[in-house]
């Protein structure tokens, strides 16, 4: 496993390679950080794969068109930081729309998804992630990114812009939640 520095020094060099032009370079800066843009935004939208592969690539799109990195911070908590935002839009953007299949009870699109699961494993996966994605915003991206990203509390303090005090808070808080919706599957998983 590579040091901080030495994968630092590899981003930086990998930056100033795409700004330049460099497609080889753009393609190993993808490689090297899609999944964790994809899993953040596959735990932000409840497991919804569809939604979490246009946040991966509206990500790396703007990521590879305008690279405005300047460094204040470790390249991926600012690339984290980039994801949450984008999160954060694409749901502000799916909160305008009405979803006609449930308002006239039709099943909508979890209904299918719940059919479908071919073992206990993946029900109770789909359904911690529900609720992981049911959380408000302040609550799961703390537990997005602590629990699924692996993310130090200073880390995700700076992804949020807020203080480690304040993260250890909505984590609990969040923490707390899931509880509460699923303390039933206790002697399940």
């Amino acid at each position: 496993m590579a040091s901080p520095v030495t994968e630092n020094r590899v981003t930086n060099d990998l930056l100033q390679a795409c700004m330049n032009g460099d497609r080889d370079a753009m393609r190993d800066l993808y490689v090297m950080n899609q999944r964790r843009v994809f899993s953040v935004a596959m735990n932000y939208f409840g497991g919804n794969r569809e939604i979490a592969e246009d946040i991966t690539q509206k990500v790396f799109v703007k990521l590879l068109t305008r690279i405005d990195f300047r460094g204040e911070s470790e390249f991926t908590t600012w690339l984290y930081r980039l994801t949450v935002n984008a999160c954060t839009d694409e749901a502000r953007k799916m909160s305008r729309l009405v979803d006609l299949t449930d308002l006239f009870g039709l099943g909508g699109p979890r209904a299918a998804e719940v059919q479908q699961l071919m073992t206990e494993r993946d029900e109770l996966s789909d359904l911690i992630s529900l609720e992981v994605g049911r959380l408000r915003p302040k609550y799961r991206i703390p537990v997005v990114l602590k629990y699924v990203e692996g993310l130090s509390y200073q880390e995700i303090a700076e992804v949020m812009q807020c203080s480690q005090g304040t993260v250890a808070s909505r984590l609990n808080r969040g923490l707390k939640k899931l509880e509460a919706r699923l303390g039933h599957l206790r002697g399940s998983i």
